[in-house]
């Protein structure tokens, strides 16, 4: 596995690539691994001749009171889960590589992102959306591997995608869980034994959402009050939001009619916790 953090050389191995016409795909991600990025990978080795995986965690999508410092940070360990996974290149650009002294440009990517996580987190998709491009830019994929959890994420980046008219295939991957059906993320370490516990609450409220609808109810707010009640009866859970939306546009709907994303927001004590669960009527 090559380890590089210059950006120069980053794009002379992808142009390397692409000369004898190796199809190259590209995991993003900000480290911490766990299975769930390394499923990503294991889809990357089968579909493409070259797989790059990058770890950078984005300031950008950071608001000033959120969680940047602490976020866990292991590239020792990262780096050998990568190379276990036969990954090609494992990229670590730094801050001041990816946003150079001066650095202005951002992309906006409009009502998308401002809605859901964008109402809480301001700006947040934004910083996404232009780093996502810039890695873009660097390691020229031919296609690029994301998880479903980060669910308004992919919508924003396929969004991106189309309307920049960037060359690079988005493939959305599904969701891994733990056994108990906790959706596996970097933030899981903040958890203590009580509050991992506690996160169950998440899980448990999309199926019961679910199974309002499997049962037949098309009042979007009835399945969203069963799922605020189920995660009610977990003390230590404070909810942010629980939509039901269109899976394309994220619009919330009163009436369900088709298929729909259950989307969750949760703290549990200390810890912001996200998931979904695409569901047909």
């Amino acid at each position: 596995m090559k380890m590089v953090k210059s950006i120069r050389q980053m794009r002379k191995w992808a142009e390397g690539q692409r000369r004898r016409g190796a199809t190259i795909g590209f995991v993003p991600t900000m480290g911490a691994l766990h299975e769930g990025h390394l499923s990503l990978m294991r889809t990357a080795r089968k579909r493409c001749d070259a797989v790059v995986v990058s770890i950078f965690v984005n300031p950008a999508q950071f608001g000033p009171n959120e969680d940047y410092t602490r976020y866990p940070r292991d590239p020792r360990g990262d780096s050998a889960l990568c190379r276990s996974e036969k990954v090609d290149v494992l990229f670590m650009p730094t801050a001041g590589a990816i946003y150079p002294e001066g650095h202005k440009t951002q992309i906006l990517v409009g009502r998308i992102g401002e809605v859901l996580e964008g109402t809480f987190r301001p700006g947040h998709f934004s910083g996404v959306a232009t780093v996502v491009d810039k890695l873009f830019q660097i390691v020229h994929p031919d296609v690029a591997f994301f998880g479903q959890k980060d669910y308004q994420q992919t919508v924003v980046i396929k969004q991106m995608a189309r309307d920049l008219n960037l060359p690079v295939k988005i493939v959305v991957c599904p969701t891994v869980r733990e056994p108990d059906g906790l959706a596996m993320s970097s933030r899981n370490r903040y958890l203590s034994a009580v509050e991992r516990n506690a996160s169950r609450a998440l899980f448990k409220a999309l199926k019961k959402g679910r199974e309002r609808i499997q049962q037949g109810e098309r009042e979007a707010a009835a399945v969203r009050d069963a799922m605020v009640a189920s995660i009610q009866e977990q003390p230590l859970a404070r909810i942010d939001y629980a939509a039901i939306a269109d899976p394309v546009t994220l619009r919330e709907v009163a009436r369900i009619e088709g298929p729909v994303v259950l989307l969750l927001a949760v703290w549990i004590g200390g810890t912001r916790l996200i998931d979904n669960l695409r569901v047909r009527s």
